[in-house]
């Protein structure tokens, strides 16, 4: 499979720099906020590493951007977040327009019809409340914030779902793509020399595209050992987009173990949590290569990102580097194990934050197993965790059915 990329230049720009942040008291209002002195700073960032004589503070922390309606001209405009650390507001110009609990699922602010000309204000405002975490979490708009202008027809963000298989000698690639608009989505398929492997041209129907790319000639299968990618490049009316993609197999036997393009292969793999050490919870890519690096040096083939989704650049360096991923998505369900932790809004936001990590995650070649959850309460108190271990698994077959 295959991780997926952003737009091309003029759909797609990273909004990390330009920010400003003030740290207030807990329950701290927007009034509060904007009496307070600001200073700015860069994203990602971790606000909590920078008071090291109390790693679990409780506090209100807050941050603005001025965007223009100039830069943000599009018919549809989106802000992605891919982390923020946690129970957080999006406001635009004082107005709260978007809500998000967990701290490490991605989503998405809809800013489309909403600028005005010139100035606009864009403050997120995050509650930590301590203690939330059996670990140090850190906290702040900690991942990459990225623009999206998207042209009126257009791809659906994480609706790109590709399925490479085997057929017979050669290779297919299934492709589903969720649409907005009637265009023709043409695609393109690279080899990692840069050589044309397959294209195809597909119709949406109902706002969904179906098709199959058929790959010419020898296939080059990414491992650990060998991590070869193809890049699919995608148009659809104005819009183009690139994907890196890896064609590889995996099967699970309950006698044999695990199965890489049809190789028995043992994992040797390490829990890793989201934090950089003494850097804090702010994703660096190159901390996180030089991490990932040494993981490999040490022999590791294999990562359990513990305890939560990763950074979607960590996956692309997994992807890059060879490694295999256990990609997990909660520490607790409906039980708590700390006062202020996911549990208190995990029965009414499962459902949305299960669906952003496995749409966000599902085309990587380095993801091949979906973890629920770590040592979860719910499953020894009673059947309760029995019913919840099954939705969650629907959930993530609703969305990675392959």
């Amino acid at each position: 499979m295959k991780a997926q990329k952003k737009g091309n230049e003029t759909t797609s720009r990273l909004l990390n720099d330009g920010w400003r942040f003030v740290k207030l008291p807990a329950g701290s209002t927007l009034q509060e906020a904007d009496a307070a002195r600001w200073r700015p700073v860069d994203l990602p960032h971790d606000w909590l590493i920078w008071q090291a004589e109390d790693l679990y503070e409780t506090a209100d922390a807050w941050y603005r951007r001025t965007l223009t309606g100039e830069e943000a001209d599009a018919p549809c405009v989106l802000l992605r977040f891919d982390g923020v650390y946690m129970d957080c507001d999006v406001l635009l110009n004082g107005e709260c327009i978007r809500s998000h609990a967990y701290g490490y699922t991605a989503f998405d602010v809809d800013l489309s019809g909403r600028l005005r000309d010139g100035e606009n204000e864009v403050t997120v405002h995050i509650r930590h409340r301590s203690p939330n975490s059996r670990w140090y979490s850190g906290s702040g708009i900690f991942r990459d914030v990225t623009l999206l202008r998207l042209p009126a027809h257009h791809l659906v963000p994480d609706g790109l779902y590709l399925c490479p298989r085997r057929s017979g000698d050669g290779w297919k690639i299934g492709l589903e793509a969720e649409t907005v608009g009637e265009e023709t989505l043409w695609c393109t398929l690279y080899s990692p020399e840069g050589r044309t492997a397959a294209e195809g041209r597909f119709r949406p129907e109902d706002g969904r595209v179906r098709g199959t790319l058929q790959l010419s000639g020898e296939a080059q299968l990414w491992s650990p050992d060998h991590p070869r990618l193809y890049t699919l490049e995608c148009g659809f009316g104005a819009q183009t987009v690139r994907v890196r993609i890896g064609l590889r197999e995996t099967s699970f036997d309950a006698d044999r173990g695990f199965f890489l393009n049809g190789q028995s292969l043992k994992m040797h793999g390490v829990c890793l949590h989201h934090d950089l050490g003494a850097l804090g919870a702010a994703f660096h890519e190159k901390a996180a290569r030089r991490q990932l690096r040494i993981m490999k040096e040490m022999g590791v083939n294999a990562i359990r990102t513990s305890h939560n989704p990763p950074a979607a650049r960590f996956l692309d360096l997994c992807d890059e580097m060879g490694l295999l991923v256990v990609d997990e998505a909660f520490d607790m369900w409906e039980r708590s194990k700390t006062e202020f932790d996911y549990a208190r809004f995990f029965p009414e936001q499962e459902a949305a934050d299960v669906a952003s990590w496995v749409r966000r995650d599902r085309n990587h070649p380095c993801v091949v197993l979906w973890s629920i959850g770590n040592e979860i309460y719910d499953m020894h108190a009673d059947e309760r965790g029995t019913e919840l271990t099954r939705i969650l698994r629907d959930q993530v077959l609703l969305h990675d059915p392959e």
